[in-house]
């Protein structure tokens, strides 16, 4: 796997100075970009089935193991806040659990029957779609939820960073991120996970976009849970409103910091001279 495989780049790393590990490890961060952009389509078919999954009250259930777990539980955990949906639309499934977001559990990514247990106690069904992350593509507790989602009549997606891996081969749909050899031989944190980072925040987004959540390119379902989230709450009403910043705080109180319920406000006197 060329995740696994040694970068010639990187052979005397334990002898380079701190300004040249920095150096190199920007140089190949590289190949992320160039990997996202050879996965362009598919990135682009996996938002649009997304969103196809969202607007019919189906969820976006993300699967995986170490590394690519705390990716895409961060991923997930970020929707409700900045898109205003409930927690349950787009969750992650990760090997050894919620204990896992935090810390190591590396034996639990070879367990082919938790992830299919944690399917079935989510009720999985036809309205969801899985995506399954793994950078070697062969992670048993990643591969057997797909497989069994599939039987279930999900539509499933593959990410992972090694061609001809099992997960791309097993989708329904497959996404490689072919980012190579890591500069720290077989540590996937590093581009092989940065990558998956990345593909994860495209997917979201063009989902929750293509789904109505964004007007022109602003976040108006955003929760206004703290200061600085109510001053972008102000500012998205005084760029898509005539109201000045103080009238948009108080429209902003009057309405439940729903920027929404403000704009629809704005638009209502218009609408009645009509």
């Amino acid at each position: 796997m060329a995740t696994e495989s040694r970068n010639p780049r990187s052979l005397g790393l334990d002898k380079m100075t701190a300004s040249e590990i920095v150096r190199l490890m920007n140089e190949e961060e590289s190949a992320v970009l160039k990997a996202l952009a050879g996965a362009e389509g598919p990135l682009a078919v996996a938002g649009e089935k997304a969103a196809e999954a969202f607007k019919q009250g189906g969820r976006i259930i993300y699967v995986g193991a170490g590394t690519s777990g705390r990716i895409a539980a961060a991923d997930a955990a970020e929707m409700p806040p900045t898109f205003g949906i409930e927690s349950n639309r787009f969750v992650a499934v990760i090997a050894g659990g919620t204990s896992a977001s935090d810390r190591s559990v590396e034996d639990a990514e070879d367990d082919i029957y938790a992830s299919i247990t944690a399917l079935n106690e989510m009720g999985v069904g036809r309205k969801d779609i899985v995506i399954g992350i793994a950078a070697s593509g062969s992670t048993p507790f990643v591969v057997s939820a797909v497989h069994h989602a599939q039987q279930k009549g999900v539509w499933t997606c593959g990410i992972a960073n090694n061609r001809g891996a099992a997960l791309l081969q097993i989708a329904d749909h497959a996404v490689l991120l072919d980012t190579g050899p890591e500069v720290l031989t077989g540590s996937t944190r590093l581009k092989a996970g940065t990558a998956q980072k990345l593909a994860l925040n495209r997917i979201s987004t063009v989902a929750m976009v293509l789904s109505g959540k964004v007007i022109e390119n602003l976040m108006v379902d955003v929760k206004a849970k703290n200061q600085k989230l109510k001053e972008r709450c102000a500012r998205i009403v005084c760029e898509l409103t005539p109201a000045t910043k103080d009238e948009a705080w108080e429209l902003l109180e009057q309405n439940n910091w729903s920027i929404r319920q403000v704009i629809e406000a704005a638009k209502l006197p218009a609408q009645q001279s009509a």
